[in-house]
C-alpha cells in the first residue's frame, strides 16, 4: 500500500514519502502549511488513490473531542419517554457515532482527516491522545469499549493558529507542505485546464507569484485564487498580450479581486503605483 499521488492532486516526492512512513509506521501524520497548499484535499487523494473509506471530522472553534467519538442524545431521549416511546428502553438508540468511531468501525483500514486541529481549544489534541494511540475509547452510556479494527490512517491538519502540545506532536509523523514553486505549479494548474496556452500560463503564473512576493500582504494569494483567477481570465477571453510583462508598479491586474481578498492588500498594490500617499 503505497502513495504515489494521483492525476488530479500533484504531491511532491517528500510528500509522498510522508504519507507512506505515516502508513507504516501506523502514527497520524500531522500536515502545516499555509491556507490553499491542498492539505485537506490530501486525505481526499490518499482515500482514492489506495481505495479506502474516508471520514472527515472537521474541527470548529466549539468542537470538543468527545464529539468525534459520539454524542449522547439525552434531550431525545427524555421527550421520548414522556411520550412513551419503547426506543428509550435501548440507549443505543441516542447514541450517534462520530467520525473516528465510524474509521474505528470499518472492518477495511481508511482515512480519518481531522481538519484543522488548530481551530479548536488548546488542550482539544491532548484530550484525543489515548484514543488515537490505543485505538480504542470507552463508550460510557453503552458501558462499552470501541476497538478499532483496522488502524486508520489518519490525517491532521493544522493552519498554526495555535501551537500543538509537546505529547500530541510525539505522537506524529509531521509534514509541512512548502509552496509550490513555479514548476509544480505549473504541474497543479495543467492538471485544471489541460487546453491552457503556455503563453497565458506563464504571464499569469508571473503575476501571481510578483503579488505574492510583496511585502506586508496580509493574506497572500493561494493556489485556489490562482485557479479562480485563470478560470476568470479564460471566461473573460483576456488576451495574453494584456498581462505581458506587467509592471504592478505601473499597472493594477485584471480581476485583481480574485486574487487579494482584503482592502488593506489592495490598498499596498495601490500604494506602490503612488495612487496613495
Amino acid at each position: 500500500m503505497t502513495f504515489k499521488g494521483t492525476d488530479n492532486y500533484i504531491a511532491t516526492e517528500e510528500l509522498m514519502t510522508a504519507v507512506n512512513a505515516a502508513l507504516a509506521l501506523e502514527r497520524p501524520l500531522l500536515i502545516k502549511g499555509e491556507p490553499g497548499t491542498g492539505k485537506s484535499m490530501l486525505a481526499f487523494e490518499v482515500a482514492k488513490a489506495l481505495s479506502m473509506d474516508l471520514y472527515t471530522w472537521h474541527v470548529k472553534s466549539t468542537t470538543k473531542a468527545k464529539q468525534g467519538l459520539y454524542e449522547y442524545d439525552a434531550v431525545s431521549r427524555l421527550r421520548d419517554s414522556q411520550l412513551g416511546d419503547p426506543r428509550v428502553e435501548d440507549v443505543a438508540n441516542y447514541i450517534k457515532a462520530g467520525s473516528v468511531w465510524k474509521a474505528f468501525d470499518n472492518k477495511e483500514r481508511a482515512v480519518l482527516l481531522i481538519d484543522e486541529i488548530d481551530k479548536a481549544d488548546i488542550e482539544f489534541p491532548n484530550d484525543l491522545l489515548q484514543e488515537l494511540d490505543r485505538m480504542e475509547f470507552y463508550c460510557d452510556e453503552l458501558q462499552k469499549t470501541i476497538t478499532a479494527k483496522q488502524r486508520p490512517l489518519v490525517i491532521i491538519t493544522s493552519n498554526n493558529e495555535k501551537e500543538l502540545p509537546d505529547a500530541f506532536l510525539r505522537r506524529c509523523f509531521f509534514h509541512y507542505i512548502r509552496f509550490p514553486e513555479r514548476e509544480t505549479m505549473s504541474q497543479i494548474v495543467n492538471v485544471h485546464f489541460p487546453d491552457l496556452s503556455e503563453r497565458l500560463l506563464n504571464d499569469a503564473l508571473a503575476i501571481f507569484y510578483k503579488i505574492r512576493g510583496i511585502r506586508g500582504l496580509k493574506k497572500r494569494p493561494s493556489t485556489s485564487e490562482l485557479l479562480d483567477w485563470i478560470r476568470l481570465l479564460l471566461v473573460g477571453k483576456y488576451s495574453p498580450n494584456e498581462l505581458k510583462d506587467m509592471d504592478l508598479k505601473e499597472n493594477l491586474p485584471p480581476l485583481l479581486g480574485a486574487l487579494l481578498k482584503t482592502e488593506q492588500d489592495v490598498d499596498i498594490l495601490l500604494r506602490m503605483q503612488g495612487r496613495y500617499n
